[in-house]
Parts: structure tokens; C-alpha cells; sequence
């Protein structure tokens, strides 16, 4: 398979970085892509990878499985360098709603026992926790400030009760980003465990899990990470492999899993045991070549360059958004280290859905979310595709009476 890496190196200059991120990306060709928070288009290393592979099943059938099956696992190292695990604590899955149910359905609940959630997660985040009521189990959802989750607003809802707290690093509508050491520290002293939905934070800002000790983590790689969808990781610290009892098992949650014969039900010492059968091997192969890029740039200049430059392509898209007359809906202050790449806004006079219809016509990517229209820049992310959006502010039909575009 080819390695786009090795044939295209990244820059050592931080400078150039982003013009070569932006040179793997095909989707720039045409398009102002501004929703990476939503599905990201693929990264070229991923795309390539799925091509690939395609050929090759079509034409030799499994022959090349113990190539896949390394490139496989290649995600798992990946995944333990870029956020400071160990390899044995992360399980590849297919979505990050999967390394949620691991907890949800494996933690050994009481009646009478409760979780902290902020009110406004996404659903995935909401609804396995609520799915523990017939076990008697209370969800004790905490209001968010104007978008914001305030972590003494979390610890302020903990009781003797309080099993765990589960919580979005980035919210996918605000774009806040809480402080997770934080939050770690004050519910560890309380006794409580933390989970963390990452999918909207990771890859994208540095996470050290030896000084920011997560108990458990779940995302997957089709938003910030450039890969495709039904391709995730999920991270069980190894102190708590015994304590989920795994609710599916197969062949692949075993010791010598391939010793199909054997019949005995010894799980695997390590998170892969809450893998129980045959993987979506082209998604998690083409997840682990998109993810490259972002190890190879933390190697290179530093764990915080990528979130550095987003958090600059997200302060300029403000900026401007600003200056065109639209409203931005979500303050993330007093700290820049709660922003992130999201940017939610709208314009007077014009519904976030017609908006979005309109960018999609000028070849502009947007969502609607959190009650305005959502933009999620990324690294590649140029002046001329922050002016595009800021363009279609500017000709609204309320701002100019008749747009010059579409």
C-alpha cells in the first residue's frame, strides 16, 4: 500500500506545513469544506488506502489479510503515541456511541447509583447513560452556561451516589472545550470515574492521558481525524479491564484468537477484548494512514502546532464573521483554551438552513447547529476559503438587498 509520508515528507518548517496538509486534502480543489465537526471529507493518505484496498480484495480475495492486519494495528500504536496511552489500553471500534455502551453496559451498577452528564450532549452521549434506568441508575444532567460547561457546575452535582461523569471534550454545537484535568483531578478526589467523548477534541488539541488521567475515552475518525466513518478508537485504562464485564464476546475477544478450535473463554488481557469479531479492516487501515499525518506533525513541531493553528483559523473566521454583520452565538471566554474550531453564527434575515443552502450553492460547507450555522475549520483551512464563507455574510439577502451570488 502506498504511504503518502514516506513519498510526500512532511515539512520541517511549520510554515509550509499547512500548504502540504492542504495539497492531501482533494476536497480543496473545489470546495470551501467548513464541517469537519459534522463528516470531514477524506484526507488523501485515507483515500488512497481504500483504493487500495479495494483492488486487492477484488483481486486476490484475503491473500494480503496479514498486511491489512498489520495496518490495522499500526492504528493501535498510532492512537497511544498521539494522546500518551499504552498500546494494550486502546480497542478499535465502529463508532464512538460503541466505546460508550463498553461502560455503560460493562460497569457493574446499583441501584440507587448515578451519572453526571452537561444537558445538550450529543445524543450519543445521552442516551446509553438514560438506557440504565430499568437498572436504577439516575442521570443527573447539569444546565450548560450560554454553551458553556462549567466543570464546579459538574463537581457541585456529585454525591455518594456519583459512579462517573461523562462529558464531550468539545461540544459539538458551542465549540467550548473543558478543561479535562480539571475535571479529572477534582472527580478523582471524589472517587468518581471520567468519561470522555473525544471526537470533536481529538487529533486536533494535545491530550496526555499520563498527566490528564481519563479513565475511559471513545472516538471515531470521520470528523477531525480525516478518516472514514465506522472507524474508532476507544481507550479502557488498563486498571479497569476488570472491571467492565465485557456484555459482547466473540472470537476476537479471546487469547489465541485464532486457535478457533480451542473453546475456552479467556478474554485477552488488554482492551481489545471488547473487540468480538472480524473489523471493518479498509476503514481502520485508511483511519490509520489519515492519522499518520497527524503523529508525523506532533513529531515534528510540537503536540500543540495542530490545535495552535486551528485555534488561529478559528480566531480569523470569527474575526470576520464579525466584520460581515453576522452574530456569533457562542462566547467561550474568559479563556482561549476553552475555544476550539467550531464557530457558530447566524444572519439576521436569514434562517441557518437557507444559509446553508445557499454556501452549498457557492460551494461552501456549513452545518446548522446549536440554533445558528456551524463552521469547523481545520488546519488546511486557507484565508480564501474564511473569506468564501464570510462572503455569502456579506450578500445575504438582508445585507444587500439582491446577493451577487447565488
Amino acid at each position: 500500500m502506498t504511504d503518502s509520508l514516506t513519498r510526500e515528507p512532511c515539512p520541517s518548517q511549520l510554515d509550509e506545513v499547512w500548504t502540504w496538509w492542504r495539497d492531501q486534502m482533494p476536497v480543496a480543489r473545489r470546495w470551501a469544506y467548513l464541517d469537519h465537526a459534522a463528516v470531514a471529507p477524506l484526507s488523501q493518505p485515507a483515500a488512497e488506502t481504500l483504493r487500495d484496498y479495494t483492488e486487492m480484495a477484488a483481486t486476490s480475495g484475503d491473500v494480503h489479510w496479514l498486511e491489512w492486519s498489520a495496518k490495522v494495528e499500526s492504528l493501535r500504536s498510532l492512537t497511544a503515541e498521539l494522546i500518551h496511552c499504552e498500546k494494550d489500553e486502546v480497542a478499535l471500534i465502529p463508532n464512538t456511541t460503541a466505546g460508550i455502551n463498553f461502560v455503560a453496559g460493562g460497569y457493574p451498577w446499583q441501584s440507587g447509583d448515578n451519572v453526571v452528564l452537561p444537558e445538550g450532549e450529543f445524543p450519543s452521549n445521552h442516551y446509553p447513560w438514560l438506557n440504565l434506568a430499568s437498572e436504577g441508575v439516575e442521570v443527573k444532567l447539569v444546565p450548560r452556561r450560554q454553551g458553556r460547561v462549567e466543570v464546579d457546575d459538574l463537581i457541585a452535582a456529585m454525591d455518594d451516589r456519583t459512579r462517573l461523569v461523562s462529558v464531550s471534550w468539545v461540544g459539538y454545537a458551542s465549540g467550548f472545550r473543558i478543561d479535562l484535568e480539571r475535571l479529572v483531578d477534582e472527580a478523582h478526589r471524589r472517587g468518581v470515574l471520567v468519561f470522555v467523548d473525544a471526537i470533536q477534541g481529538m487529533g486536533m488539541f494535545p491530550l496526555d492521558l499520563r498527566s490528564c488521567d481519563v479513565d475511559f475515552l471513545s472516538a471515531d475518525g470521520h470528523k477531525w481525524m480525516l478518516g472514514p466513518e465506522g472507524a474508532g478508537v476507544a481507550v479502557i485504562r488498563r486498571r479497569h479491564l476488570s472491571l467492565l464485564r465485557c456484555q459482547n464476546v466473540g472470537w476476537a475477544s479471546v487469547r489465541n484468537a485464532h486457535l478457533f478450535a480451542a473453546g475456552e473463554l479467556e478474554l485477552r488481557e488488554d482492551a481489545a477484548r471488547y473487540e468480538t469479531g472480524s473489523a471493518n479492516m479498509p476503514g481502520l487501515m485508511a483511519f490509520a494512514a489519515s492519522l499518520e499525518m497527524f503523529v508525523e506533525v506532533a513529531r515534528r513541531h510540537g503536540a500543540s502546532a495542530i490545535g495552535d493553528r486551528v485555534l488561529e483559523r478559528s480566531a480569523r473566521l470569527r474575526s470576520l464573521i464579525a466584520e460581515r454583520g453576522g452574530k456569533l452565538l457562542f462566547d467561550n471566554s474568559p479563556a482561549p483554551t476553552h475555544d476550539s474550531g467550531i464557530v457558530t453564527f447566524e444572519v439576521d434575515g436569514e434562517s441557518p438552513a437557507d444559509f446553508r443552502s445557499r454556501a452549498l450553492a457557492n460551494d461552501v460547507v456549513v452545518s446548522c447547529r446549536g440554533g445558528g450555522v456551524r463552521a469547523s475549520v481545520h488546519v488546511y483551512n486557507d484565508d480564501a476559503d474564511l473569506h468564501r464563507l464570510a462572503d455569502l455574510i456579506s450578500n445575504s439577502p438582508s445585507n444587500s438587498g439582491t446577493s451577487s451570488l447565488v
